[in-house]
């Protein structure tokens, strides 16, 4: 149903059945036809329905809600964020889907960040508009679900669609809450392994394997290049369609961390509690790259394999260009394997054309961490 076509009477709390007949009010058959064929009344001239629209940050037509919802989806299958040709598999369709199921309608939802084929993301944040219709009575409209209704009810449904994609969090907006437009920043991570070995089944289209090894401290250099008010041309696919090239990029960093998923053996568990006495009685830090060596130095076994190192790049913004973020990891990860030197990216940055990069990193790394926003 759309926002223009016409709307069932309200049915408020205070109903026939719990106020007395009064001889002047005309009956509910009467009422019912008069509003049928009467333009729909606008909000400033129903005091109770602008008043039951208060609540719960109901749209000014109070039998509509809009709601902001959290998800986490693991994009491998999926054909991108937005809606596509019918038979493509994407984020919006797959909840459009399970809404529909759960309230008997069609619904739109507007995500803030249109991630691509293969892009993962921790915390997407999407609006949607919902009607309470009866279903037992068809017509009756009935005050809105509460946020942890509309969670458990819709991810039951997702469940049931490759489970690959869930709701984490539901809160009820006000009806002028853009998504897209109302979010003040978007943070990334992108993933790398590196290592000479083929990364474990558990890793696949989770990061962006490399085989080389990768100097942190040259990346983390490149890194405070790029950071700031710039034009990233160079760092913009050509199919963006942003009206501007510059962009405040106010974080870049990348650091080492452990690997995951994390499953220690016996022998791994003894190094790592010996190493980390020995560093605490010291006054020392158990880093991740110390604990990845003690791992290496140990006697891992029949069937054991050597971990990859793994690097986590992150990159926050207001917005970013069409494909930023990956052009971005993809001239730090040939820094980091000496096919680039800082100054080579300082150059790249200064050209202001996409040419004069290398190769963009691929969509399985990439995860949207998370979207902030004022709210109340």
């Amino acid at each position: 149903m759309t926002p223009n076509d016409q709307q069932p009477p309200l049915i408020t709390t205070n109903s026939p059945e719990n106020r007395p007949e009064s001889p002047n009010r005309p009956s509910k058959i009467a009422k019912l036809n008069l509003q049928h064929n009467e333009p729909e009344p606008q909000p400033d001239s129903e005091p109770e329905e602008r008043e039951t629209s208060t609540t719960m940050g109901q749209n000014p037509r109070a039998t509509i809600q809009r709601y902001l919802i959290a998800i986490e989806y693991f994009g491998t299958r999926f054909s991108g964020a937005q809606q596509q040709a019918p038979n493509c598999r994407t984020v919006v369709g797959v909840l459009q889907s399970a809404f529909h199921k759960f309230i008997g309608q069609p619904v739109s939802i507007f995500c803030s960040s249109r991630t691509d084929a293969g892009v993962h993301a921790l915390s997407n944040v999407c609006h949607v508009d919902v009607e309470r219709i009866s279903k037992r009575k068809p017509g009756e409209v009935l005050p809105p679900h509460e946020p942890s209704v509309v969670k458990k009810a819709v991810n039951h449904f997702l469940q049931k669609n490759e489970g690959d994609i869930m709701i984490t969090d539901v809160r009820c907006v006000a009806a002028d809450f853009h998504a897209r437009y109302k979010a003040q920043e978007r943070t990334y991570f992108y993933r790398l392994l590196s290592g000479p070995e083929h990364p474990s089944t558990f890793e696949k289209d989770r990061a962006w394997h490399v085989p080389e090894e990768l100097d942190l401290q040259a990346m983390q250099k490149a890194c405070k290049a790029l950071v700031g008010l710039h034009d990233f041309t160079s760092f913009r696919a050509s199919g963006c369609q942003a009206k501007s090239p510059i962009r405040n990029l106010d974080e870049l960093n990348v650091i080492e961390v452990l690997t995951s998923p994390y499953f220690p053996s016996a022998t791994e568990r003894e190094t790592q509690n010996l190493v980390g006495q020995a560093l605490s009685e010291s006054n020392g830090g158990l880093s991740c790259s110390n604990q990845n060596k003690a791992i290496e130095e140990s006697n891992l076994g029949f069937g054991m394999r050597r971990r990859h190192r793994c690097f986590v790049v992150t990159a926050r913004a207001r917005s970013f260009l069409y494909h930023q973020v990956r052009l971005l990891v993809g001239a730090l990860k040939s820094v980091g394997t000496g096919d680039l030197t800082v100054s080579d990216v300082e150059r790249i940055l200064e050209a202001k054309n996409v040419t004069a990069n290398g190769p963009m990193a691929p969509a399985c790394g990439l995860y949207l961490a998370h979207v902030k926003y004022d709210l109340p």
